[in-house]
């Protein structure tokens, strides 16, 4: 995570959401909510190598930061609900009530709860991440040979995550992916180890923005992007 504050003021990831919504994470605001999130994971629900982190959530920052916070602590990010996972993080928690953890994330970024009622024994991420220290505290030695990432059609190891995924940039704008989407995961992954920033779109944000060239590029202006991987 030091590649996160290199340089902590720096902009790594600017979100544009589907109702307009922008949010920009330093270095350090983004270290500081993998942090309370891996704590979260390793203090709550025991999340070491081995455990299976079921990801159901759509293509978001908050996305990112779960992923992130899983592999600090060792676990496996599975993207979708599978019925062998350890821990379920998703918008959905109502059909996920059969994981040992299920967590409810709550997208909006100032969100204070989940909105719906929770199924018994789940966490709020929206109250519960908050409550978590801003140092990483102790966590398992992440293991290279463990499996990080499972997306129903591979299984990547720790050591193998980045060799997969295509090289970062300075300043990239690229779509968040759809629910599931382990390219676009990787993508994003790829350019925040590189020392990059990401301009992560959501996926009406970004079809918006493929359909209107002159606010693309706009945006791509007003944010200074180099490279726009928007295909």
């Amino acid at each position: 995570m030091t590649l996160l504050t290199r340089d902590p003021g720096r902009p790594r990831i600017t979100w544009y959401g589907d109702d307009g919504e922008r949010v920009e994470l330093s270095g350090a605001v983004l270290e500081n909510w993998v942090n309370k999130t891996t704590n979260l994971l390793v203090e709550e629900l025991d999340a070491a190598p081995g455990t299976v982190v079921a990801v159901d959530l759509p293509g978001h920052w908050r996305t990112l930061v779960w992923a992130l916070a899983a592999w600090r602590a060792g676990a496996c990010v599975h993207l979708g609900v599978v019925g062998t996972a350890d821990v379920v993080v998703t918008d959905r928690p109502a059909a996920a009530t059969s994981a040992p953890g299920v967590v409810a994330v709550a997208l909006p970024a100032l969100a204070r709860r989940f909105p719906d009622p929770l199924p018994p024994r789940a966490i709020d991420a929206a109250a519960a991440v908050m409550t978590y220290g801003d140092a990483l505290g102790w966590v398992p030695a992440v293991q290279p040979g463990s499996a990080a990432l499972a997306d129903g059609e591979r299984t990547l190891t720790h050591a193998e995550l980045l060799a997969h995924a295509p090289e970062g940039a300075d300043r990239v704008l690229t779509a968040a992916g759809a629910r599931g989407d382990a390219r676009a995961l990787l993508a994003a992954v790829a350019v925040l180890a590189a020392g990059g920033s990401l301009v992560l779109a959501s996926e009406q944000a970004a079809d918006a923005l493929r359909a209107d060239p002159g606010r693309r590029e706009s945006l791509a202006a007003s944010e200074r992007v180099t490279d726009d991987r928007l295909v």
